[in-house]
């Protein structure tokens, strides 16, 4: 006598897994929903601000160096940024890799790509500095390496700096001239002093 009921419910079974696993294959893999950026974050380990007083040769320039990057050692330097009053400054910044020898200059390979990149200067509270971007990209939209900053009138506070990536994605741009799309290169709070 044959034991029907076994074989229909193993054919189920195999039946249901078939089911499943070309569900799993149909929605798994649904590029649309999860767009991928074009290319990865550089590692940075150092960020220089140069700030040049306008109409003189007087330059300051302010540091931040991690050279074993994010979560190891403390950093090795990360200067107080101190500004003169009232006084307008041709700023300069750049940034580099220094956890290879020769160290990599991260600065030129933003200026290749800078329809994929972004310096965004937040000061706070917000009378301490005032920066204007000079440089853009080919779309006429901020980059951030060259700037001018006006410091306002004396008091403490921070300038954060982020280097925004902003690659395209699924071969669309997404820069927009805002701070919104892309993830942080460089995120930093330097202590700013006017005086």
């Amino acid at each position: 006598m044959k034991n029907v009921g076994a074989n229909s419910f193993r054919r189920y079974v195999a039946g249901a897994s078939l089911f499943c696993a070309t569900i799993f294959l149909l929605t798994g893999c649904d590029k649309a929903n999860n767009p991928e950026p074009a290319d990865e974050n550089e590692l940075i380990t150092t960020v220089s601000l140069k700030f040049t007083e306008q109409g003189t040769t007087n330059a300051r320039t302010f540091t931040y160096r991690d050279v074993d990057g994010d979560g190891g050692q403390a950093p090795t330097k990360f200067d107080a940024i101190t500004l003169t009053a009232g006084k307008t400054y041709d700023l300069a910044i750049t940034f580099q890799d220094e956890s290879k020898t020769p160290a990599d200059d991260i600065t030129a390979e933003i200026n290749q790509k800078k329809d994929e990149h972004l310096v965004v200067y937040t000061p706070s509270p917000a009378s301490l500095l005032t920066v204007t971007i000079t440089d853009k990209d080919s779309r006429n939209y901020p980059v951030g390496l060259t700037s001018t900053a006006k410091a306002g009138a004396a008091g403490t506070g921070t300038l954060k700096v982020q280097l925004r990536h902003q690659p395209p994605v699924n071969g669309q741009p997404v820069k927009n001239g805002t701070v919104t799309p892309g993830s942080d290169d460089v995120n930093l709070d330097f202590t700013l002093t006017v005086n």
